[in-house]
């Protein structure tokens, strides 16, 4: 058997060889599927060009071809680029987004072959189910009855972890962007709120550390911020889409209204929902139908993302709400004639949809942004406060004796959750420009970035030393008593 450092290279050798051919074979597919961009744009024309047969032909690809191709370029590098990070034993995302802005920006080295995956209309859709997917997921893995029961450190770790990184965000918006509005200054603040909670999971779990008290309240830090973050994702967002509609100005009876209807989303969705699922399983498990669990659940998370959109909340706050409610005492008929439970029966997929979502958020990165040091100052300066932010939520923490160091550092990480505020505020428009322009959008892409590379080995060292504290203290009592 091959020992992984052997099998890594062959990956590497193996992966770049398959994109060589498709970059190759797209240099040669003809006038349907030539690499420049009039070419591409050509195939999703609403008008024929003059003289062309509508059918696919000779010479005349589908336009399913160059989703298929993309879908290629995409996942290998999502793959590649995952596998890169965990040999250095960062998360898998981080090397999806880096690979995602190596491929958007190859223009700067005269490429532009991979161009369209910026605008291209069906990768788009495939991302936008891919972190439907991923919040589903991220349900799942949270429970409501742990999230009451993780005490009030938690909580207000939340809090402050949410409020203070908001208002920091808001003025450091004010300060770096004066030219644009106050709802841009405050979905800038928005894009900081929330922690990932699997990559803060990902890196407890690799130091044997998931048991310790300071990562319990972390954890269930992490999920509630997720919760308020996607609440105020939902409020921001909704008072945004009012201030587009015309009015010249928000009232606050119109503001309370669009947050408290976001928060009777996920409570009443959470209360019904909790009550109709069982029976809901219960039902379609009379159905003796291989992959019904699947089917069942995914059927459920989607109406909930539907109805959330249709109220015009983000569909992902339907997603993150599917997964709460779903517990695996509900689909038990479905376990015990041996079906996989929903979380297994998923990861196919989302392993497939979910680095399309995060390839293409690197995608959309201009590093010619960068050129412009205002925007890099931007960057900085967010990634500094993203920080700062966090670190101040862990003085939140009421026990006493706990290292409140590594509590702050645990919640560091903003990862999928901030890419998915600046992917939806690039998609918001505000008086007829995005909410999150392009340098900006940028911007919140390096404090992702950067936010996500240093909590692994800051987390280490800070655990390390919390231990050695404790071990000090532990021997000074032992000699006191002594």
């Amino acid at each position: 058997m091959k020992t992984p450092s052997l099998r890594f290279p062959f990956l590497l050798r193996s992966s770049l060889l398959v994109l060589g051919l498709v970059v190759f074979s797209g240099l040669h597919f003809g006038p349907g599927l030539t690499w420049d961009g009039l070419a591409v744009a050509s195939l999703f024309a609403a008008e024929p060009p003059a003289g062309s047969s509508s059918e696919p032909g000779p010479g005349h690809e589908s336009p399913v071809s160059l989703v298929l191709v993309s879908l290629v370029v995409i996942l290998l590098s999502a793959k590649l680029g995952g596998a890169l990070m965990e040999r250095f034993r960062q998360p898998a995302v981080l090397g999806e987004l880096i690979f995602g802005v190596i491929l958007g920006n190859l223009s700067l080295l005269g490429f532009h072959g991979l161009d369209y995956l910026k605008s291209n209309e069906a990768i788009m859709i495939l991302a936008e189910i891919g972190v439907i997917f991923l919040l589903f997921e991220v349900g799942l893995e949270s429970n409501i009855k742990e999230m009451l029961e993780v005490g009030l450190s938690s909580f207000l770790v939340a809090l402050v972890g949410v409020i203070l990184p908001m208002l920091f965000g808001w003025g450091v918006g004010a300060w770096f962007l004066p030219q644009a509005g106050t709802l841009v200054h405050v979905f800038i603040g928005a894009t900081l709120c929330a922690t990932s909670v699997g990559i803060t999971a990902r890196v407890l779990k690799d130091l044997g550390k998931t048991s310790a008290k300071e990562s319990r309240i972390i954890l269930g830090a992490a999920v509630i911020d997720d919760v308020m973050g996607l609440v105020i994702l939902a409020a921001v967002a909704g008072i945004i889409k009012a201030a587009d509609r015309g009015a010249a100005g928000i009232s606050v009876l119109s503001i309370g209204f669009i947050i408290l209807k976001a928060v009777a989303f996920l409570v009443i969705a959470l209360w019904i929902g909790s009550r109709l699922s069982p029976r809901m399983f219960s039902l379609a498990s009379k159905l003796n139908v291989h992959g019904m669990l699947l089917a069942t659940s995914l059927s459920f998370c989607f109406l909930l993302s539907y109805l959330a959109n249709r109220i015009e909340l983000a569909p992902i706050v339907g997603a993150f709400a599917a997964g709460l409610i779903l517990d695996p005492v509900h689909y038990r008929d479905f376990r015990e004639r041996g079906e996989h439970s929903v979380e297994d029966s998923l990861r196919p997929i989302s392993s497939f949809l979910v680095p399309v979502f995060f390839v293409l958020m690197g995608v959309r990165v201009d590093l010619r942004t960068f050129a412009d040091s205002s925007i890099l100052g931007f960057a900085l300066i967010l990634t500094v406060v993203a920080i700062l932010g966090k670190q101040a939520c862990a003085l939140a923490v009421i026990e006493k004796g706990l290292d409140r160091l590594s509590v702050g550092i645990g919640m560091i990480p903003r990862g999928e959750v901030g890419l998915i505020f600046a992917s939806i505020g690039a998609s918001l428009m505000l008086q007829g420009s995005p909410v999150i322009s392009s340098s900006t959008y940028s911007a919140v892409v390096i404090m992702v970035i950067l936010t996500t590379l240093v909590t692994p080995p800051l987390l280490k060292i800070s655990l390390a030393r919390g231990d050695r504290r404790r071990r000090l203290r532990d021997q000074s009592k032992r000699m006191a008593v002594q």
